[in-house]
């Protein structure tokens, strides 16, 4: 009877704890609850999180017609994909409350209601929690310039059917080159590039010249390893990004006795049948800042069809908007020697996790450089972020990769190894995997 009596109490405790805990943690959303269609919404959530700064994640499922643009971030990383917007934290700011807030625009073709939820996960005492956002009910109303038969329900929106002509060029490698333009506030041009891949998937080169008295320095690479070494840029990719086309960017800065705007001139080289194809870039007066399907993809229209690349009959682009082809040998030497020396990483499936032993910028021969540590994994090497990074193992449970760590750090005189986790490939953070996968943190 006592040792029931002392049961009952225990678990009362460890309820009104977890209950005291809970409440610590709230969110509220603010936004309006009537929106017109091809007009935006403002939305504010404010998270009430006591003192904790752990990792954390707050996600909404955001539907199919509307594109959040963020506002305040709260130093936490940005992204909307696959219709879910997250804004991820390392560390949770130090004030017990902070404010994200986003853009929502909305299709103009739209009318109906949706429902904004969301939930934020954060980690505890070792511990994956989670608090649910109280959800808000927007209604669209439909937007008087647009005809009404051209109107859906956002239950059944699904994007503009592309036009067929534009899906004939969808296969076919182009690259076009906003004209450069000014940043707001500043002397600095913004150089915005739209690389239509085709089928193509690896070894792929980006190659401008830029005039004298401007540096180029990057801003948006896609995995690309970007260089600028005697008044030219180079973005190379020894894996090109998923996508089917992509923008990449970088800025230049001028001299200050520079005035005059900077004309570029550059190729973009890939690998086909074991030969590179280059072609020029062309430069487009098109807004690529703008980075929805149908505007790149009505960019890429405005080169016109040509002679697929792979034939090698294909004729030059002469001014008129024609390819120029160049079976040039010496670029595919270029992009063989970057790769020859390097072992990469393939994908896996699910979450995984690697140890990581090295980074840097320039290629090195893995098999020499690693053989003084006598590491008994193989070292296998990926381009992320700009740095070619080196990793060992595959580990299924975050534990035996932080064990493995250990090992390296009692067998070599490398002391700075530390955990990388992967999803499908990719590379997200261990406090996001350790969530995925419901396992628990490991000290």
């Amino acid at each position: 009877m006592i040792k029931h009596l002392v049961l009952l109490v225990y678990m009362g405790v460890l309820l009104a704890l977890n209950s005291i805990f809970s409440d610590k943690v709230s969110l509220v959303l603010h936004s309006s609850d009537q929106v017109e269609a091809g007009s935006e919404i403002y939305v504010e959530i404010t998270l009430n999180k006591s003192d904790f700064e752990s990792f954390a994640r707050f996600q909404q499922e955001i539907p199919a017609g509307l594109t959040p643009i963020p506002v305040t971030t709260a130093n936490a990383d940005f992204s909307f994909n696959d219709q879910k917007l997250k804004f991820i934290w390392l560390k949770l700011p130090g004030d017990e409350e902070i404010t994200i807030s986003y853009k929502l625009q909305v299709d103009q073709r739209l009318k109906g209601r949706f429902n904004l939820n969301g939930k934020f996960s954060y980690i505890a005492e070792n511990e994956r929690r989670s608090v649910d956002i109280t959800p808000k009910i927007v209604v669209i109303t439909p937007s008087p310039s647009i005809d009404p038969s051209l109107i859906v329900d956002i239950a059944d929106f699904k994007p503009l059917a592309t036009p067929s002509y534009i899906l004939a060029d969808a296969n076919q490698v182009k690259c076009i080159r906003q004209i450069p333009y000014k940043a707001q506030g500043s002397d600095e041009y913004i150089v915005n590039l739209l690389v239509n891949k085709g089928n193509k998937e690896k070894f792929a080169k980006i190659q401008e010249t830029v005039p004298a008295g401007y540096t180029a320095v990057s801003i948006e690479n896609k995995d690309a390893i970007f260089t600028f070494k005697d008044q030219t840029v180079k973005l190379l990719w020894m894996n090109l990004p998923n996508e089917p086309y992509f923008v990449v960017s970088y800025k230049l800065v001028p001299a200050p006795e520079k005035t005059e705007k900077p004309s570029l001139a550059g190729t973009f080289s890939f690998i086909e049948n074991d030969n590179t194809l280059s072609m020029d870039i062309q430069e487009r007066d098109v807004n690529l800042t703008n980075r929805s399907d149908e505007n790149l993809m009505a960019a890429l229209s405005s080169i016109p069809s040509t002679t697929s690349l792979s034939e090698p009959t294909a004729k030059p682009y002469d001014h008129s908007g024609k390819v120029k082809i160049e079976i040039a040998e010496s670029a595919l030497k270029l992009l063989r020697q970057d790769t020859r020396l390097t072992q990469m990483l393939e994908p896996e499936n699910g979450v995984y996790y690697r140890v990581q032993v090295a980074a840097g910028h320039r290629p090195i021969d893995i098999n020499k450089y690693f053989k003084k540590y006598n590491l008994d994994k193989e070292v296998r090497t990926e381009l992320h972020e700009g740095w070619r990074k080196y990793s060992v193992g595959s580990f299924a449970v975050y534990k035996a990769a932080r064990d493995y760590r250990v090992h390296i750090w009692n067998t070599t005189t490398i002391d700075d190894a530390f955990v990388a986790a992967y999803n499908n490939g990719k590379r997200i953070t261990v406090q996001e995997a350790l969530m995925i996968t419901n396992h628990d943190w490991v000290r």
